[in-house]
């Protein structure tokens, strides 16, 4: 399943406790992952998970987790953050705790060689993406800016060769330590928070009411979310273009990046993910309700209907 969700968090949980797990292995991708790292510190205190992760109580511990990747996106395999989503509260959330950091990762990528076409292409998005939430934070920090544009090349050079040549170990192998890098913290050293987050709080949405994949749902926000802060983040956007693209120009920029998202097959308008305008209105409720923002670009509620109308 494409986002991690309550319920199995809860159930798996309750498994652990009655069968007295002493370790989690989590074998699969950022849904897997994440599941995993939340249930490793609720088992130790029988705690909801929902509860933790909305900060009501404080795990104290945690079971060790192994992570055995076999998809390449997230970077949840190299770092202590997760994601939850809550289909009754309407609520998909983050959650970081040190707790969460997994003892081992094993990537060999060969595991992900099976992977789809489309789900290979949503990775690539995912990962791009944690390098651009990080390039667009607040803070100076140029070898970050050279960091996250290094993996972002890589991802772009390696990316649509791969999706010819799903089997090629070479290829699977460039993308996920690419991934891994994207979101282990390197690309947002001396930025505030590592990251703006705004975008992934907005997909967020998407993939909370439509179970659009992580990956897609970043592929229709970023180009509406650089086409909205187009004239406030020129700088920002204009220092991207000149590292990425060897051009400044904001128009340039964007158009290049949404052309890449289309070129890898991943849909960068809410009618390409099926998700009809009338559900506006809906998403904005939703987006609302869980205070959709970034920490560096900061969005309120007025802001949201004509970022919605950039995504039609």
């Amino acid at each position: 399943k494409s986002n991690p969700v309550v319920e199995d968090v809860r159930k798996a949980t309750q498994l652990g406790i009655e069968s007295k797990a002493e370790m989690i292995i989590a074998v699969g991708g950022g849904s897997v992952i994440d599941s995993a790292k939340v249930i490793s510190v609720c088992i130790p205190g029988n705690l909801d998970g929902w509860d933790v992760v909305k900060g009501r109580v404080q795990p104290v511990s945690a079971l060790p987790l192994l992570a055995v990747l076999t998809l390449a996106a997230t970077g949840t395999e190299m770092n202590p953050t997760g994601v939850l989503q809550n289909h009754e509260t309407e609520e998909k959330l983050g959650y970081r705790n040190p707790l969460m950091f997994p003892r081992h990762s094993f990537l060999d990528p060969t595991f992900t060689i099976s992977v789809p076409k489309n789900y290979t292409a949503y990775g690539i998005a995912d990962l791009i993406a944690h390098c651009l939430e990080a390039f667009f934070a607040k803070g100076s920090a140029p070898l970050s800016d050279r960091v996250a544009v290094s993996v972002i090349l890589e991802a772009m050079e390696a990316g649509p060769f791969l999706l010819e040549n799903l089997s090629d170990y070479e290829l699977r192998a460039r993308i996920m330590w690419a991934s891994t890098l994207a979101l282990n913290g390197y690309t947002g050293f001396g930025r505030t928070f590592n990251g703006d987050w705004g975008v992934h709080a907005a997909g967020h949405v998407l993939s909370l009411l439509f179970d659009v994949p992580h990956g897609a749902s970043l592929t229709i926000v970023y180009p509406a979310w650089l086409k909205y802060h187009s004239g406030r983040a020129k700088e920002r956007i204009e220092r991207l273009g000149t590292l990425l693209f060897n051009n400044p120009s904001v128009n340039n920029t964007i158009s290049n990046l949404e052309q890449f998202f289309i070129k890898i097959g991943c849909p960068v308008k809410l009618s390409e993910a099926g998700i009809p305008a009338s559900t506006i209105p809906r998403i904005k409720d939703v987006m609302v309700k869980n205070s959709v923002s970034g920490t560096s670009w900061l969005l309120t509620a007025e802001d949201y209907p004509e970022l919605l109308k950039l995504m039609e």
